[in-house]
């Protein structure tokens, strides 16, 4: 197996700039946030007020971005990870044809996705109000990760041996799916939720044309403050966003980490 020290050094040279350019921009928008006035720059003096600020009038937006995340996990486990199984299996074209169809809004441009939301559920008023109407916009939009991730892994030919042995044994399709599959392709399951969670946290085009003054989540609230308050506060919001997001997700990538190694891959 080829070592970091077998690795050409051209190429470190090469990822290390690639990751201070997409870097440098987001920390200065994190200073921004701490100075007292961003056209003076550090010599104004550091400050937390503008973190303050943002919590105090946006601190709400931090409970439902990730609640809303996490139930949109949920749904990709219930629904995705069924559907996937279902295409990898199926010989049949109209499989293709469904998969195909499932990818779809990745194509289409967020605000087309959530207008066709609106033109077909904005009459339910209970429900175009509720974050349960943004949580269906985030499953219309993260599905096919979850499907494409999921199915790759049940189509490797050694599951489909697995499962054949484990038919052979007298295992029903529940014994074989909950006892036998899925375990087997829990890092790819584990790899799809935490793409799922990403995606449905830092998603702003669909959520900015569902949400309402009710059910604003943490990126509505970035453009938000961008839009109407002073740069250092927008700024700070940046850094709040990324204090909130940030543990989640490392958290998260600890735990596929650890079934990872448990389960193989």
């Amino acid at each position: 197996m080829k070592t970091t020290r077998q690795t050409p050094w051209p190429l470190l040279a090469l990822t290390g700039l690639v990751t201070l350019f997409l870097l440098a921009p987001m920390l200065l928008s994190i200073m921004a946030g701490l100075v007292e006035n961003y056209s003076v720059g550090i010599r104004s003096g550091l400050t937390l007020r503008w973190l303050q600020e943002v919590w105090d009038n946006y601190g709400n937006t931090v409970g439902a971005s990730l609640l809303l995340a996490l139930l949109c996990v949920l749904g990709n486990l219930l629904i995705g990870v069924p559907c996937a199984y279902a295409l990898a299996r199926s010989p049949s074209r109209w499989a293709r044809l469904l998969e195909e169809l499932l990818t779809l809004p990745v194509a289409i441009p967020g605000l087309a996705s959530a207008l066709a939301l609106i033109l077909l559920y904005g009459t339910l008023q209970g429900f175009r109000q509720s974050l349960a109407f943004i949580l269906v916009g985030h499953m219309v939009f993260t599905l096919p990760f979850m499907v494409r991730t999921v199915a790759s892994a049940f189509q490797k030919d050694e599951l489909r041996a697995l499962e054949e042995a484990a038919r052979s044994l007298g295992a029903g399709f529940a014994q074989r799916f909950i006892g036998v599959l899925v375990p087997a392709v829990l890092p790819a399951i584990v790899a799809g939720s935490l793409m799922v969670f990403t995606l449905s946290v830092g998603e702003f085009n669909l959520t900015w044309m569902l949400h309402t003054p009710l059910t604003r989540t943490l990126p509505v609230g970035l453009a938000d403050s961008y839009a109407s308050m002073r740069i250092e506060v927008g700024s700070a919001y940046t850094l709040v966003f990324l204090m909130v997001i940030l543990p989640v997700l490392w958290g998260l990538q600890a735990i596929g980490s650890l079934i990872e190694k448990h389960h193989g891959t």
